[in-house]
């Protein structure tokens, strides 16, 4: 669309505002200096603007079972909505709009994203939908979702809302730690969780995407309850430091061994792995310090287990790591995990152990493997935790990637008809895979579990 006016012999572009750019900019403009208890409201304001009523917002629980209400003016308070079996769960797993018809309308179940990750569902009643009304809604859902993540830095509002059960020290300052719980882009796509949501101490994960890498840490600090959680909280600052000091996986061991093993001495460690994938080529690095080997998953199913050489876990100033290497397919997943949850068991009672373990995987993949990671890590997780009778005495979390190759650089070109805006009416979104290379591969993995009175002991897997 033009003006009609010229500059420099060139058709100008109409650069008025229309309803959908108003709408959406009044919001924004306004958001600034919006007091966190006003935003709800605000939004039911302006989604009451385009003839849309019984507005609420949904977040996410801790556990990932329910999608809350959260409180406000102005919006629709119900129930939790679990995450499984309703439309808002479907809407919030798959990344994707809902649309229930209802007597007297339409009821939209809208995703909000913060990025890729899912903080929950924005739901709006209108009369009718076309898709002026969709593409308008889904953008103030976006729009919506970075408020709430921008203003959660400095509420405790929504912590409130999500949280379902009383919350332990030593998990405020595990859930304060964390990244967000998952990430997509093209090529690669990551989701983690942690048990129990409510009492986890000791394990913890973080990842950062620089440029074509993709850095991941797991970690497991010994004991329970503070002590583990402080040493989890050096262990994850001193990777992020090395990390961003673009330091190799064998230093990024001896600066994390150091620092855990100068504050807390030599009865103290905690087990890690750091990995690193180039999200371009497939080919992925790591180092294991103590820490149970990953499964590798591939087509559907488990294809076998990361086996590598080990050094100790860090604190106990172990020898230089070995870097193991290897060349992902596309679609390989990587499922990093902690030992809760193999060695969960009641006094006198074997152990969950590894065959359960895998097992548990492949059945979940048969069933949910064609969904996005972020739904097979929380079915896993809930899986497996039914498995042991509803038991998570340690602490047991799981951290899955997908590597799909690729490139991104399509994304920061805009095309000719974004740029010049597009129709009323219309939407905007409607070979031989590489061998594998690397180190030869050891023929058993050495971990490091908490023993009696916290004492480490080795326990060698197959």
């Amino acid at each position: 669309m033009f003006s009609g006016r010229r500059r420099g012999g060139e058709a100008r572009e109409d650069r008025s505002e229309g309803f959908g750019e108003r709408l959406l900019g009044v919001l924004l403009d306004r958001a600034h200096e919006m007091p966190p208890q006003l935003i709800a409201p605000m939004v039911a304001e302006e989604v009451g603007r385009i003839g849309g009523r019984d507005v609420s917002i949904l977040l996410q629980d801790y556990e990932q079972l329910l999608l809350v209400p959260l409180p406000g003016r102005r919006l629709a308070i119900s129930g939790p909505d679990p995450v499984v079996g309703s439309p808002a769960g479907e809407c919030f797993l798959l990344r994707r709009t809902v649309e229930v018809q209802e007597r007297g309308g339409v009821r939209m179940y809208l995703p909000l994203l913060d990025g890729s990750d899912q903080i929950g569902v924005m739901v709006v009643t209108l009369d009718q939908v076309d898709d002026d009304d969709r593409r308008l809604l889904r953008r103030l859902a976006a729009l919506v979702a970075d408020m709430i993540v921008t203003k959660d830095a400095y509420t405790d509002e929504f912590f409130q809302a999500r949280r379902r059960a009383p919350m332990a020290v030593a998990a405020e300052i595990q859930w304060s730690l964390l990244p967000p719980l998952s990430m997509t882009v093209p090529q690669v796509e990551v989701a983690g969780i942690l048990e129990p949501a409510y009492q986890v101490a000791g394990d913890s994960f973080d990842y950062a995407l620089n440029g074509d890498t993709l850095h991941v840490a797991m970690i497991d600090a010994m004991g329970h309850g503070l002590d583990a959680a402080t040493m989890a909280t050096v262990a994850i600052g001193s990777y992020r430091h090395t990390r961003r000091a673009n330091t190799d996986l064998s230093q990024m061991y001896a600066f994390m061994d150091r620092a855990i093993g100068k504050q807390f001495g030599p009865d103290h460690f905690v087990t890690a792995q750091m990995l690193c994938l180039n999200v371009t080529t497939g080919h992925l690095k790591w180092v294991n310090a103590g820490h149970p080997p990953p499964v590798l998953i591939r087509a559907g199913a488990v294809h076998g287990r990361l086996e590598s050489p080990t050094t100790l876990p860090l604190g106990l100033g172990g020898e230089q790591p070995r870097v193991s290497e290897r060349l992902l397919r596309p679609g390989d997943r990587i499922l990093c995990f902690t030992d809760g949850l193999v060695e969960e068991h009641r006094g006198g009672e074997a152990q969950f152990g590894e065959p359960q373990f895998l097992d548990a995987i492949d059945q979940v993949l048969a069933a949910k493997g064609t969904e996005g990671v972020r739904a097979v890590v929380r079915v896993l997780s809930h899986e497996l935790k039914h498995r042991r009778g509803g038991i998570t005495s340690d602490d047991a979390s799981l951290f899955l990637i997908e590597w799909r190759g690729g490139a991104a650089d399509h994304l920061a070109v805009m095309s000719q008809a974004n740029h010049r805006g597009r129709p009323s009416g219309t939407r905007q979104d409607a070979g031989q895979a590489p061998l594998e290379a690397g180190t030869r591969m050891a023929t058993h993995s050495t971990w490091w579990v908490k023993g009696k009175r916290s004492k480490a002991r080795r326990v060698t897997g197959r």
